[in-house]
């Protein structure tokens, strides 16, 4: 880990009040266009430092393929000796690449069936990545950029947000340092090593030899990466914070922050805060008094004032405010910044469960890795929004960052729409390096309203068993970082065991995963320690397949059908009808690559997820829709195109919130039935072609109706686009669906047609998918097979203003599938300031 430090450990309580940071570094004073023309004026630049990188394959065995690193034992023995961060280094062998990347995704799919338990290539979704495939593991990044002479007395660093897993960084010829951690973000000061008014070279070896976890973790420089120039006096990296707490209709803000002061001599600083609420109209001010900071020092400096009847941050209405940071010296400005935040309350109580905004609130959450059908890990940061966007159709109200420091653009997505967060960090370690990594996570993210707990650690066996003494002294020293880093929440553990020992000696909730046996005795026994459930549910279907089948690797979507009969009612009955329960979190909301229990290859991702990996929705969904949700809700499955079937029996579901449900076969009634609170309902429908149809009734009325028809032939390919507008800044992106219909128009569910696609003008394709957890076509490719019925298509915006036509036709120029196109605009936007190349 880089640049961080251990600080005094206090204690706290469990009142939740607090905040949101949406971008330290997005969100970078300078760039603020929020904050009036006197903010822009500020010293601190962060730049956007994405574009234009060259990329190599490596080699984590062969020096000789990997660029002569490592060849003898002399490497570091004089600083400025690395021929290949130098800039008149040949690169013609290089191709050219933006971040975010993930090399992995792009690699083939590998049938290695060999090694044990989660050291499995099945586990990590069957790509060559590890120290057994040397030649794929380790990758190279470079990038030359210019350094105006005028920065000359700034501090200037190199900030990633996250790469995997094993990062050395060289500039100019001089290594400068490495961070061994997939998932927390680091910097580097460059500050000594840059040429001043001349050009400059970075280097990055990424080595993805060795994981973090037992799922597909990516390969690469696969967050945002920034270029940060600051004054010699400049604020604390992650140091500002605003805490509030609520009475009787105003709003206290504690205000602070830590000034550095890097200059040769002493400086007489304050600092400053202007709140703005979401209009950008000014509500606060607050002001310090001077402060001597001796150099090569830092002081913190604190500050408060009231909001009088504050927007409150819920879940219906996520209401931010924003703190403009200034620190200056003799009257002059010499840095600042913007940090989002929301005033809530949020607490965790033993007998009623939880509370925000003094209102009591089931937790209705899942859990989610961070990889998406087309682009890996690598995420464009609308994908983030879209993600959250699907979870929220179905009800869900809470994503706990399973099992990371999630990505900045995931907890400001959270931030502005009103999804709460469990932020969970990597690693279950007092070490140094353990404490390292949790006080960068809470620190980045501890002024979000969004994050209502933090987590220490998930199914850490060995310390909730035989090692359960030390796991207490662990969990311990953990907690007390946690609270007084932020003493505004609570802190839990996901436990799959009794929670009697261990870790759970030291957290603030009690966190269970699974083991329904356990939870009930515990309460009965510890009646005031609040509950909640950190993972439950873990069913597994496969989208649009309604049997199980083993030749096949299917699993039914008919809840609980697998081999440990878990299940998304049997879970949600469970803590939905307990009122101490805070409520939990399903395993998981999206598919991801690798663990795809309970089978092998071909199978290269998860079915737990409750959509796919493009985020097309199973039919259990519509289970969380309907109990989750707060509209009236009917789904009726399966599809009804079962040729070759007459007359055999197909069960027939309904998922529905209404009071009761008539089903019909070709018109004629097989009855009505009343819906089971937090069920569903069955039926035995001899198959005959035609048509299904579901009439759902509230108060004796029919509210709602859901027909399933016998569809015809193929005729043509449907593209349709979440948004058809984007921006042109080079990173936005529109995400199409591609599917067939028949000459009626009708979605033919079962159809899995080979298709490509076109994408030209002012776009690019930049990944595809279609859910399939046994399909080997690449995410990269220009083509895709349908997966009963759906691909997904990820297009990105270019930097010019423009149309985007994408187009998709049959592969083979089959006559009988008609292709067809589409239209996306591209619209003038303020691109972010970026590093630009060099001349």
């Amino acid at each position: 880990m880089t640049d961080i430090s251990r600080r005094q450990l206090v204690k706290t309580g469990l009142l939740l009040t607090s905040v949101s940071a949406l971008g330290y570094a997005p969100m970078a004073f300078a760039q603020s266009d929020n904050i009036g023309d006197a903010a822009k004026k500020l010293p601190r630049e962060q730049l956007l430092f994405d574009v234009g990188w060259k990329f190599i394959q490596g080699h984590g065995a062969d020096p000789t393929k990997d660029l002569g690193f490592g060849y003898g034992q002399a490497d570091f023995s004089k600083t400025g000796n690395f021929k290949f961060a130098k800039a008149a280094f040949d690169v013609s062998g290089w191709r050219s690449v933006d971040l975010p990347h993930d090399w992995g995704v792009e690699l083939p799919f590998v049938r290695d069936e060999s090694g044990e338990g989660d050291n499995q290539l099945r586990s990590h979704g069957f790509k060559p990545l590890g120290r057994r495939y040397p030649e794929t593991s380790v990758g190279w990044y470079r990038r030359e950029f210019d350094i105006p002479a005028g920065d000359l007395g700034r501090r200037i660093w190199v900030e990633f947000d996250g790469a995997f897993r094993d990062v050395m960084v060289f500039v100019n010829g001089c290594f400068i340092g490495r961070n061994n951690n997939g998932y927390v973000p680091f910097r580097f000061d460059l500050t000594d090593y840059l040429a001043y008014g001349a050009k400059n070279c970075i280097t990055v070896r990424v080595d993805a030899s060795f994981g973090d976890g037992w799922f597909y973790e990516g390969a690469g420089i696969y967050r945002h990466v920034w270029l940060t120039k600051t004054d010699a006096v400049n604020l604390g990296r992650w140091e500002s914070t605003v805490r509030s707490s609520l009475k009787a209709g105003v709003a206290t803000l504690a205000l602070a922050t830590i000034v550095e002061n890097h200059e040769a001599k002493p400086a007489a600083a304050k600092v400053s805060w202007i709140i703005r609420d979401a209009r950008g109209i000014t509500v606060a001010t607050a002001e310090t008094a001077d402060k001597t900071i001796a150099p090569e020092d830092s002081v913190a400096f604190e500050a408060a004032t009231e909001l009088l009847n504050p927007a409150l941050w819920s879940v219906e209405n996520p209401n931010l405010y924003t703190a403009t940071v200034t620190v200056e010296t003799n009257g002059k400005a010499r840095d600042g910044e913007v940090v989002t935040f929301g005033v809530r309350t949020a607490i965790f109580t033993a007998d009623k469960g939880f509370f925000l905004n003094g209102k009591n609130l089931k937790i209705q959450g899942v859990c989610n890795h961070q990889d998406h059908a087309g682009v890996g890990a690598a995420l464009p940061d609308r994908l983030q929004a879209f993600r959250v966007e699907v979870m929220q159709d179905m009800g869900c109200n809470a994503i706990r960052s399973s099992h990371n420091m999630p990505t900045p653009e995931l907890v400001e997505a959270c931030d502005r729409m009103g999804v709460m967060m469990m932020v969970e960090t990597r690693s279950m370690s007092s070490s140094p390096e353990g404490l390292a990594q949790l006080e960068t996570m809470i620190k980045r993210y501890r002024n979000s309203p969004s994050v209502i707990i933090w987590s220490i650690g998930n199914e850490e066996n060995a310390l909730q068993g035989e090692l359960a003494e030390q796991g207490a002294k662990i969990a311990r020293t953990m907690v007390a970082l946690c609270h007084e880093l932020d003493p505004t929440r609570p802190v839990t553990a996901a436990v799959n065991a009794d929670n009697e020992k261990g870790p759970s000696e030291a957290v603030d909730v009690i966190g269970f995963n699974y083991h329904r046996e356990f939870p009930d005795n515990f309460h009965q026994r510890h009646p005031e320690r609040p509950v909640i459930c950190t993972e439950d549910a873990s069913d597994v279907a496969t989208r649009g397949e309604y049997s199980m089948d083993w030749k096949r690797n299917v699993a039914s979507s008919f809840d609980g059908d697998v081999p440990w009969k878990k299940s998304p009612e049997n879970w949600w009955k469970f803590y939905a009808t307990r009122d101490w329960a805070a409520g939990g979190f399903a395993w998981t909301g999206f598919d991801y690559r690798g663990e795809p229990s309970p089978f092998g290859w071909p199978s290269i991702n998860s079915n737990f997820g409750i959509v796919d990996t493009c985020g097309f929705p199973k039919d259990y969904f519509y289970y969380y829709k309907a109990w989750w949700g707060k509209t009236p809700t009917l789904h009726l499955f399966p599809h009804w195109d079962w040729a070759g079937k007459e007359g055999q029996d197909i069960p027939v579901w309904v998922y529905s919130n209404l009071d009761e449900v008539e089903l019909f076969l070709n018109g004629k009634s097989l009855g009505v039935k009343a819906m089971p609170l937090l069920g569903h309902l069955e039926w035995q429908v001899k198959y005959a072609p035609g048509a299904i149809e579901a009439r759902g009734r509230k108060g004796g009325k029919v509210v709602l109706k859901e027909r399933r028809e016998t569809t015809g032939a193929a005729k043509t390919i449907r593209l349709t686009a979440e948004r058809t507008t984007i921006s042109a800044d080079g990173v936005d992106i529109a995400i199409l669906k591609a599917e067939v219909v028949d000459a009626r128009g009708r979605h033919i569910p079962t159809a899995n047609s080979k298709l490509k696609f076109k994408v030209s003008g002012a776009g690019l394709l930049i990944g595809v998918g279609n859910g399939d957890p046994n399909c080997l076509e690449s995410d990269k490719g220009a083509e895709r097979s349908l997966y009963n019925g759906l691909a997904q298509l990820i297009v990105q915006s270019k930097k010019q203003p423009g149309t985007i036509t994408v187009e998709a036709y049959a592969e083979g120029g089959d006559n009988t599938l008609k292709a067809t196109r589409m239209e996306l605009k591209a619209m003038p936007a303020i691109t972010r300031a970026s590093v630009p190349p060099a001349v």
